[in-house]
C-alpha cells in the first residue's frame, strides 16, 4: 500500500509538474505509477486530494531542508538567514517540477488548497521572526511580522518570475537578491525598535 502511493505521488510530480494539474487524468497518473485506477482511489479519493498529498510531502521536505541549514549554521543572524535562503530556494529550483506544484499548481484549486498554501506560508514566517530573534533584535512585535509576511510572500513571487521565464537566473543569485532584501529589512526593523526604546 505505502509503496503504490509512493509510486502514485512520484508520477503525479512528473505530470503535475510538467504538463499541470488540470492537464493530467486519473488514468495517466496510475499508467506513469503502474497500477490500477482501483489503487489510485484507495489512496487518494480525487485527483484534488492527490494534489495536496504531493503539495503537503513537498513543502514539509522544504521546511524540514530549511531547518537543517539553519541547525547547522554558525550562530550568526547574517549566516542564519544566508542559510535558510539558500537552501529554501535550493529544494526549488534543483528540481523545477518541485517549484511548479509548490508555487503554481496549487493556487487557486479550492478553498481548502488555500488554507493549506496560507500555512506553509506561516510556517516560513515563524521560521524568519524565530532567526531574527536569535540574532539579537530583541522584542519582535507585530510591524517584525508584518515584515516577515511580505518578505516571505516576496521570495515566492521571486520564484514564481524564475519558473514562469524559463529558470534561467542562477539560483545563487536569486538568493543573494533575497538575502540583501531579508538583511534591509531587518537592519531598519532593528533600527526603528531602538528609536523607539533607546538604551539609557
Amino acid at each position: 500500500m505505502r509503496q503504490r502511493r509512493s509510486a502514485i505521488l512520484a508520477s503525479a510530480l512528473e505530470l503535475f509538474g510538467t504538463s499541470g494539474c488540470t492537464a493530467t487524468s486519473i488514468k495517466q497518473i496510475c499508467r506513469g505509477a503502474g497500477v490500477t485506477e482501483r489503487y489510485f482511489y484507495e489512496s487518494f479519493p480525487s485527483r484534488e486530494i492527490c494534489l495536496a498529498a504531493l503539495y503537503d510531502n513537498l513543502s514539509e521536505a522544504m521546511r524540514a531542508a530549511t531547518l537543517a541549514a539553519l541547525a547547522r549554521a554558525d550562530p550568526d543572524v547574517n549566516a542564519l538567514t544566508n542559510a535558510g535562503l539558500s537552501t529554501f530556494i535550493g529544494y526549488l529550483t534543483e528540481d523545477p517540477r518541485r517549484a511548479r506544484v509548490v508555487l503554481i499548481e496549487v493556487v487557486g484549486v479550492s478553498p481548502e488548497m488555500e488554507r493549506r498554501r496560507h500555512r506553509v506560508l506561516h510556517d516560513f514566517v515563524d521560521t524568519v521572526i524565530a532567526t531574527w530573534a536569535t540574532g539579537g533584535m530583541g522584542a519582535v512585535g507585530r510591524g517584525e511580522r508584518l515584515t516577515a509576511t511580505a518578505l516571505v510572500g516576496g521570495v515566492n513571487h521571486l520564484m514564481v518570475d524564475w519558473l514562469m521565464n524559463g529558470c534561467r537566473d542562477d539560483p545563487a543569485h536569486l538568493a543573494a537578491v533575497c538575502v540583501d532584501l531579508f538583511t534591509a529589512a531587518r537592519t531598519h526593523r532593528a533600527r526603528a525598535a531602538s528609536s523607539q526604546h533607546p538604551r539609557v
